[in-house]
């Protein structure tokens, strides 16, 4: 399970933001507190894998939060879920360890894409071991920035969208469906959804592949 700490001065936001965590499959909610403080305090003492905060604190920004973090060594690892939109504070989020970025409002669908990127991001360098190659390290960085251009559509899943987006990257070649299909281990029409998707948002190039007899096969490659 991944610990998760909810920090979020609205408490109403906050028991819907520890609701929606629980919700996530392979995520727990380790608690809920509403200012900076509550927060450096409780990852002090008993310490998360991962923390949902808000910017926009009653005692201190996150930005500050994030600083605090950093001067105790405390290793966790935040995703920003903050209304707080503009260029500079991204950039400063960024420069202080935030590893996603979240803006309110937002759907469940929203929310769940993130924690999925997350945890794939996590499990992909767990695996690499104690010496992590360079394609493990490209491949756990790809699931953070893949971009879908916002939620999925009911029944699609982050994990398999980053699969299907490693096969073309895998791939010096458009791919067909089938062929996608066939490597990430998916039905056909599942996977040209995914790839329907990712070209519709213009992640991927759509082109024909002309062959045997009848209408041409739609290959994709990203774009």
């Amino acid at each position: 399970m991944i610990e998760t700490l909810v920090v979020e001065d609205d408490p109403q936001l906050a028991a819907a933001h520890v609701q929606y965590t629980d919700r996530v499959p392979g995520f727990r909610a380790a608690g809920m507190v509403h200012s900076g403080r509550e927060a450096l305090d409780f990852l002090h003492r008993r310490g998360a894998d991962l923390v949902l905060l808000d910017f926009y604190l009653p005692d201190m920004s996150g930005l500050d939060v994030c600083r605090g973090l950093r001067a105790a060594g405390v290793e966790v690892d935040i995703i920003a879920v903050t209304s707080a939109a503009d260029t500079q504070t991204v950039r400063a989020a960024v420069a202080h360890g935030v590893v996603l970025y979240l803006i309110k409002p937002f759907t469940f669908a929203a929310f769940r894409e993130k924690l999925e990127r997350y945890a794939e991001f996590s499990n992909r360098l767990a695996e690499g071991g104690k010496d992590t190659a360079q394609h493990d390290v490209d491949l756990a960085f790809s699931a953070l920035r893949t971009s879908t251009g916002g939620p999925l559509p009911k029944g699609l899943s982050g994990e398999t969208l980053t699969a299907v987006v490693d096969a073309l990257k895998a791939s010096s070649e458009p791919r067909s469906a089938s062929e996608i299909a066939q490597e990430v281990g998916i039905a056909r029409v599942t996977a040209r959804r995914y790839l329907e998707l990712l070209a519709d948002r213009g992640v991927v190039a759509r082109q024909p592949r002309y062959g045997g007899a009848g209408r041409p096969e739609h290959c994709y490659r990203l774009d």
